[in-house]
């Protein structure tokens, strides 16, 4: 099997910079994590948490998957979740899409992908609830639009959850935002879909156009 030695190099060079930079942080780093923030992010190598926002390892902690969905039957997701909420404390949840997505590409397209499908399935839906908003749009208009349509459907699906359903119960503070990213220009953008309450979810589901 052939090793992937350049890796490893690279590993090497990134921990002696950040010693020669701050001497402790490792030191701190194998002690605890604290992060106050969740990103539910897609999968797409283009996209990697930590750098879109400058934060170094520690300081957020991160869930990707294709298309950066939040799937009620996904217990890996969940378990992310409930970790995030109920251990680390945390008190934001960003899910976060990006344009030019290949997950909603292969979504928006009348042809077979294999296994993915059936994750794909819950994009169609999406798309199929918004018939009406994506119709008048051109091509790259609605592969935009879908972009953004399926971050706000996940912002309600996390806010949906039992996890954090009960966390709002309890009173406690959290947050869950929907954000996108656009590769092009590596800027990040609010969506206006946040919520931090039942009540807010529920304007939300009756306002999204």
């Amino acid at each position: 099997m052939k090793s992937l030695k350049p890796l490893f190099d690279k590993n090497r060079q990134w921990a002696e910079t950040i010693r020669q930079e701050q001497p402790d942080f490792f030191e701190r780093l194998s002690q605890q994590q604290t992060p106050e923030y969740l990103w539910i992010g897609c999968s797409d190598s283009r996209v990697p948490a930590n750098q879109i926002v400058d934060m170094a390892p520690g300081e957020i902690f991160v869930h990707r998957n294709i298309a950066n969905s939040v799937v009620h039957t996904d217990l890996n997701c969940l378990s992310v979740i409930q970790y995030a909420v109920e251990v680390l404390d945390i008190k934001h949840i960003i899910v976060c899409g990006h344009y030019g997505c290949g997950g909603v590409r292969a979504a928006m397209e009348d042809q077979q992908h294999g296994l993915i499908d059936n994750w794909l399935l819950h994009i169609k839906d999406t798309q199929r609830f918004h018939t009406e908003t994506l119709a008048p749009l051109d091509e790259k208009q609605r592969f935009d639009r879908l972009c953004e349509l399926n971050v706000i459907e996940q912002v309600k699906n996390v806010g949906h959850s039992t996890i954090v359903h009960g966390a709002w119960a309890a009173g406690k503070t959290l947050h869950v935002h929907g954000w996108i990213y656009n590769v092009a220009n590596g800027l990040l953008r609010d969506l206006g879909c946040g919520v931090s309450s039942l009540e807010e979810l529920r304007a939300l589901e009756q306002n999204t156009p």
